[in-house]
C-alpha cells in the first residue's frame, strides 16, 4: 500500500462558504490550497482518501488513513520522507506490516524494513495524482464546501477503479 499527499490550488472563487461550514481551503504563502492525502494499492489504484487544507502535513493525517486502509494482507506500507515519524512506523508495525519510509537526512536512526526496490515503485502513487489532476474540478478546487469537493474526488476515483475491470 502506497500513501502520499498531494496539494491542489483553490480557485479564486472556491471562497466565501457558509459560516459553519467544513472548507477544508486552507490560506498558505502560495495561496488558498486544499490537500488530498490518499491511499494506493499496489497497482495505482486509490483505496482510500482524506481531504484537508492545505498547510495540514502528511505525518498528521497518516494514522487515520493506515486505521482505515490496512487490512491483514498489506505487507508493506510506502510512504516519502514526510511520514518519518516513529509514531507511524509503530502504528504500522502494529499492524503487521513493514514500513518502508526513507529517513530524513539529518536523522541519526537506523531504517530497518527499509527496502530501496519495493520504495522505487512509489511512482504508482504519484501516477496516481497525475491521472486524478486531468479533471479539471480536482486539478483547481471551484468547490467552496469540503463534502463537494470530497465527492469530486470520489467519483474520480470510481472512474479509475472501473477502468481496471477493462
Amino acid at each position: 500500500m502506497f500513501i502520499d499527499g498531494s496539494y491542489v490550488k483553490a480557485h479564486q472563487h472556491a471562497s466565501g462558504a457558509r459560516i459553519g461550514e467544513e472548507r477544508a481551503i486552507g490560506v498558505s504563502g502560495g495561496g488558498n490550497t486544499s490537500k488530498i492525502h490518499i491511499a494506493a494499492d499496489s497497482h495505482g489504484i486509490p483505496i482510500d482518501f482524506e481531504i484537508t487544507e492545505g498547510e495540514v502535513h502528511d505525518s498528521q493525517v497518516a494514522n487515520k488513513i493506515i486505521e482505515k486502509v490496512s487490512t491483514s494482507n498489506t505487507k508493506n506500507i510506502v510512504a516519502d520522507k514526510g511520514y518519518d515519524s516513529d509514531d507511524i512506523r509503530i502504528q504500522v508495525w502494529a499492524k503487521g506490516a513493514t514500513a518502508v519510509i526513507p529517513r530524513r537526512s539529518n536523522s541519526t536512526k537506523e531504517n530497518l524494513g527499509f527496502d530501496s526496490h519495493i520504495y522505487k515503485q512509489r511512482h504508482l502513487v504519484e501516477n496516481l495524482f497525475a491521472k486524478l489532476k486531468h479533471y479539471r474540478g480536482i486539478a483547481t478546487c471551484f468547490d467552496k464546501l469540503a463534502r463537494s469537493f470530497r465527492f469530486m474526488v470520489f467519483i474520480a476515483c470510481a472512474i479509475l477503479w472501473m477502468r481496471i475491470g477493462k
